[in-house]
């Protein structure tokens, strides 16, 4: 981008007028940017001439001086453009300020020396002096009257001298700018140590973060790992558990089923015929069982089952409280009947007939002490479960254990019918529960 005057053009041309004005006190201007813009501002002016010139530079910044000086061999005005780029401008800012080095000379026009400078050295008046001697092109001044090359002058001085004259000021200027750089280096060790120090600091610290936290995040892992380890230990005590109680139901259930396969006669497949309104045939059932049929037929209670279980306590409890009973004279041509009559009525008896012992004859039991119901208030006989059982079809009860089973009927040593906690009524084995 190109350098921009137009922003404070006022006060640059001004600034410069005065410094090419010979009735002018100002003798020096100094320009500048205005930050890291384009855009020229002025920066200083003053009448010190070069040695107050060269102070005001900045070893930071990019600067254009100008400069009236008097020519040592003419006397007459003369003209100097410094071009300053500092030591401690970014390269890149340099690149950029090369570029408006000829717009600063066309504006700061009439220039009779441009130096180009970075250090210090570069800008002593004594040098840049020189300079403008050699560029002046004439050896004399207008304002000294010329003597005759034939007068004598007096004795001339020696030859091939190097004398030179100290300067004061130089001299004080270039102690105070050793003692600065030396002064500047040692800040600025102290500040890389200081920098040094802290990034230690911040190193041991983050290393300190992180080993804590490395700690904490082990300790957590190792924290979850002990419970995970106590929740798969319970979790397999828990599966031992059910395989024990799992092992324990199917060696009841296999016990059942044993009991239950040694009979030769299955209750369960008489009573679904008796739920179809069947009886079993004459040739599956023995000649005392059909008789004990033929009499069923002729009870006044049709469909009520025999048990020598149920006849056996029902004969004890009316020998406790009452005479003996005697059966209905309706039931006695029933027990003379023939065995064939009873086996022609059973089927219309919807009644299962259990044989009965030789030894001991059936006692036919009241109507309105064996016909146990749902509804009826007295539950009859009852019986606690041991284990739990689940039917395995509808004409069976399901239960769990320390349930009541109500109204139980003893039709079989090995199964029984009775109303389940549910209040169906149906079949389940009789080594499941305990009477109470």
């Amino acid at each position: 981008m190109s350098v921009n005057l137009s922003k404070n053009g006022p006060a640059l041309t001004a600034a410069y007028k005065e410094v090419v004005d010979e009735k002018s006190n100002t003798n020096w201007a100094l320009f500048t940017y205005e930050g890291n813009s384009n855009d020229i501002r002025l920066a200083e002016k003053g009448d010190g001439g070069l040695e107050e010139l060269v102070e005001e530079l900045n070893s930071g910044k990019v600067m254009y001086a100008f400069c009236r000086v008097q020519d040592p061999n003419s006397g007459l005005p003369k003209y100097v453009l410094i071009n300053w780029t500092g030591e401690g401008v970014n390269d890149a800012r340099k690149g950029m300020c090369a570029n408006h080095v000829l717009s600063m000379a066309n504006f700061l026009k009439g220039a009779h020396v441009t130096i180009n400078a970075r250090a210090e050295e570069d800008v002593e008046p004594e040098a840049i002096m020189q300079k403008v001697a050699k560029a002046s092109g004439a050896n004399y001044n207008f304002h000294k009257e010329t003597t005759s090359r034939f007068q004598d002058s007096g004795p001339q001085g020696p030859v091939g001298s190097v004398y030179q004259k100290t300067n004061a000021m130089s001299e004080i200027r270039k102690t105070n700018k050793d003692n600065f750089w030396a002064q500047a280096e040692k800040e600025e060790e102290k500040r890389r140590q200081e920098e040094r120090r802290k990034a230690e600091q911040e190193r041991q610290q983050l290393d300190k973060e992180r080993k804590d936290r490395e700690a904490k995040e082990a300790a957590l892992r190792e924290k979850r790992d002990k419970e995970k380890a106590s929740q798969i230990e319970q979790q397999k005590k828990y599966q031992e558990q059910l395989e024990a109680e799992r092992k324990e139901q199917d060696k009841q259930q296999w016990e059942a089923a044993s009991l239950i396969s040694q009979r030769s006669v299955n209750p369960r497949e008489m009573f679904k015929q008796r739920e179809r309104g069947m009886t079993p045939s004459d040739s599956d059932v023995p000649p005392a069982a059909a008789a004990a049929a033929a009499a069923a037929a002729a009870s006044p209670q049709p469909g009520r089952l025999q048990s020598p279980f149920l006849s056996e306590q029902a004969f004890k409890s009316e020998r406790s409280s009452s005479p003996r009973r005697q059966a209905s004279p309706s039931a006695a041509p029933a027990r003379s009947a023939s065995p064939v009559r009873a086996t022609e009525e059973a089927p219309n008896t919807n009644s299962y007939v259990q044989e009965l012992p030789d030894e001991e004859p059936a006692q036919v039991e009241d109507s309105s002490s064996c016909n146990v119901t749902a509804d009826s208030s007295d539950r009859g006989i009852c019986a606690r479960a041991l284990y739990d059982y689940q039917a395995a079809d509808d004409t069976e009860i399901s239960f769990d254990p320390d349930e009541i089973i109500t109204a139980i009927e003893m039709i079989d040593e090995g199964w029984w019918r009775g109303f389940g906690p549910d209040g169906h009524f149906g079949m389940f084995p009789a080594n499941y529960v305990e009477l109470i």
